[in-house]
């Protein structure tokens, strides 16, 4: 599998209650390796996938961190060093007390500098599946790099998925305008909020519905109320989730589409793959950051 996508670094800082404007809020902040690209690929070799390659753009302020990182993970990391942009940061305020909800405050930084000239189709050689994260939707560089992926994957016959990303840029991006961009995309990994959004549609099922005349398969997640998997017109399986005390939400829809995509490249059906997507996903929930778990994480 090659995963193209962001590669940022997760500030996490959970309080607990509304944050105290003017003021101090008492947090517990770390720092962690994150970006949805970048998470979703060391989920999927966490599931097992046997070989999993990640193209992305970082600066050079931590690239050997980030690189250091994925490969401990068991990810193949193809990582360009920007000359002038530093890494991506998003700053993660997770209130505890809220079902650790999360707000990002997003820096891009060189994430969404990745260009076509930092495309080439030979990063296909021997990939079975391309996933395309959709934060790469929202610059224009990156947009004419997601055009290229796709023209070279229909060209080879590689089967694509892409994960919307974000309900606030993609509202920014335009539902038409994103329609467009995915033609040729064969499965679509959207959230509650980005497949009502997409749709226009209040109903999570009938959007999901909805939005799999447009794409072949939809797996829409629902966060505690597991995933919806649409094809053709209808929902045809509702997959519960498992239960999990939350600590951090972020990356757990990262977490899903890893071991969604692990497990269906495993020559397993939608449902069942979407079923190990929701067991990654209650995992990913009682962790801090958006990686899965490792003993040897170390900082910058």
């Amino acid at each position: 599998m090659l995963v193209v996508g962001d590669v940022v670094t997760d500030v996490v800082a959970r309080h607990r209650g509304p944050l105290a404007a003017g003021t101090d809020t008492a947090a517990a902040i770390r720092l962690v390796p994150g970006g949805a690209g970048a998470n979703v690929a060391c989920w999927a070799a966490h599931h097992g996938c046997p070989e999993v390659r990640l193209l992305g753009r970082v600066g050079a302020d931590t690239a050997t961190w980030h690189e250091r990182e994925l490969v401990a993970s068991g990810v193949r990391p193809r990582l360009v060093v920007d000359p002038d942009a530093p890494t991506g940061t998003v700053v993660c305020l997770v209130d505890a007390a809220a079902a650790a909800e999360r707000t990002f405050l997003t820096d891009s930084g060189a994430s969404l500098r990745l260009a076509p000239g930092d495309w080439s189709e030979a990063l296909l050689d021997g990939v079975a599946w391309l996933h395309l994260s959709g934060y790469l939707l929202f610059s224009e560089p990156s947009r004419a790099l997601v055009s290229a992926a796709l023209a070279s994957a229909r060209a080879r016959g590689v089967p694509v998925s892409l994960d919307p990303a974000s309900a606030g840029f993609l509202a920014a991006l335009g539902v038409d305008r994103f329609l467009t961009l995915v033609e040729g995309v064969h499965v679509l990994l959207p959230s509650r909020d980005e497949t009502c959004l997409l749709t226009g549609l209040p109903d999570p099922a009938d959007a999901a519905a909805k939005l799999s005349r447009h794409v072949p398969l939809v797996v829409a997640k629902q966060g505690s109320d597991g995933a919806l998997v649409a094809r053709s017109g209808a929902v045809c399986a509702r997959v519960p989730a498992v239960p999990a005390a939350p600590r951090d939400t972020t990356g757990a829809g990262d977490a899903f589409t890893g071991a969604f995509l692990a497990t269906l490249l495993a020559s397993a059906d939608p449902e069942a793959a979407a079923a190990e997507g929701c067991r990654a996903g209650a995992t990913a929930v009682g962790r801090v950051g958006g990686r899965p778990p490792r003993s040897d994480s170390r900082g910058p």
